[in-house]
């Protein structure tokens, strides 16, 4: 009779088989170097919005990279939410030293009314003064993302070139302390496992997946599905954005960028906390039966073959160096695009046990009332599912 660490490392190893062979290589991540599209990007229409709050200390690189992009000049929209550390002005005096105030417009967010998330709310204003000059291109973009100078040129060859309606990039994430190291490459490879971009590319998979922070958005598509109206309460709001355009008939890219990072600093392992538990219980549409299952599920697929390594039995002991094995081999790519040694690749089970931690806590602070908290705004809980 097979023993409870046999069936268990069994089942764990024929996890990571189908994770490994079929689940759209998510391992194997597009990447698009920066380039010119074939077609004038002059002859495109492009418009750019930014929802900024308290964003001071890294707004004015922002903006800079946004009005020196190659190949194309058009407009920015900058929609200061609140803010009290001064964006505004950071942002007017970095477009001034370039000589490029006429390109950038300031607009000063009044409060979201009821429904709306503070970040889409600040969307609709930017898109609706954007709109105004009749762009036939939206590029959605973070406050603390830093574009290369050919983003939004790579963006549009992609886009025109393979008649996709919304393309985007997971940028490069800030990287270099030890919280980062454990816990950033592993956040980006989780968030390519939930939403495979072969998948997002297949019209006629349902996947759909974006990553906010660098979006490049055909604005017929997002009138077509109804505008951000349709999302208003969402704190996932780029994937949600993208499910709603692919409902819409939209086609999806969604890759990794070698030129455009983020320079939002996450140097302790709470500040990764907080940013997870943010959203992470909403991405279990707030499910106490699809949590239960998410803990376990990561337990068996992540800390069990490391574990097995102890069992002192032979099978399993097999069982489980082969499951590790190719959870090694599927986690190298991304260490080494962030640019780490390749013993980081070992660290995942430590990084998924964290992140189920946070998935925890996401939970807890959403029964008490503080989910979706950021930057002083807290989203107010909903009766708990139960199913």
């Amino acid at each position: 009779m097979l023993s409870v660490a046999t069936i268990v490392g069994a089942f764990s190893l024929v996890v990571w088989v189908y994770l490994t062979l079929a689940r759209g290589l998510f391992w194997r991540i597009p990447r698009s170097k920066p380039t010119l599209p074939s077609d004038p990007i002059s002859q495109l229409s492009v418009a750019a919005v930014i929802p900024a709050r308290d964003e001071a200390a890294v707004i004015g690189s922002v903006v800079e990279t946004l009005l020196n992009q190659r190949g194309v000049r058009f407009p920015v929209f900058l929609v200061d939410d609140g803010s009290t550390d001064g964006t505004a002005v950071v942002a007017r005096s970095a477009a001034e030293k370039l000589g490029k105030s006429d390109q950038l417009t300031v607009i000063e967010s009044s409060p979201p009314p009821p429904g709306w998330t503070g970040k889409l709310w600040a969307l609709r204003q930017g898109i609706e003064r954007a709109r105004a000059a009749r762009p036939q291109w939206l590029l959605l973009a973070d406050a603390d993302v830093v574009q290369g100078e050919l983003t939004v040129s790579t963006l549009a060859a992609i886009a025109t070139g393979g008649r996709y309606d919304l393309v985007s990039y997971m940028v490069r994430l800030h990287c270099s302390s030890l919280a980062e190291k454990l816990l950033i490459p592993a956040f980006v490879y989780f968030f390519f496992k939930l939403y495979p971009p072969a998948w997002i590319r297949d019209e006629k998979n349902r996947t759909a997946g974006a990553a906010g922070g660098c979006v490049f958005l055909r604005t017929d598509a997002l009138v077509r599905a109804g505008g951000v109206d349709a999302i208003r309460g969402e704190i996932i709001d780029d994937c949600s954005l993208a499910r709603l355009i692919k409902q819409h008939g939209g086609r999806l890219w969604l890759g990794l960028s070698d030129d455009s990072h983020s320079i939002r600093e996450y140097q302790t392992f709470s500040a990764v906390e907080r940013m997870v538990s943010r959203t992470a219980f909403n991405q279990l549409n707030h499910s106490s039966l699809a949590l239960l299952g998410t803990v376990v599920g990561m337990a068996l697929t992540y800390l069990v073959p490391p574990l097995l390594l102890l069992s002192g039995a032979l099978l399993p002991t097999a069982l489980g160096a082969a499951a590790w094995a190719l959870m090694f081999v599927t986690y190298l790519g991304m260490v080494r695009y962030y640019r780490l040694g390749a013993h980081w690749a070992l660290t995942l089970p430590v990084a998924a046990l964290f992140y189920v931690a946070a998935t925890m806590h996401s939970a807890l602070k959403y029964w008490t009332g503080t989910g979706g908290e950021w930057k002083g705004r807290v989203r107010s809980a909903a009766p708990t599912k139960l199913y």
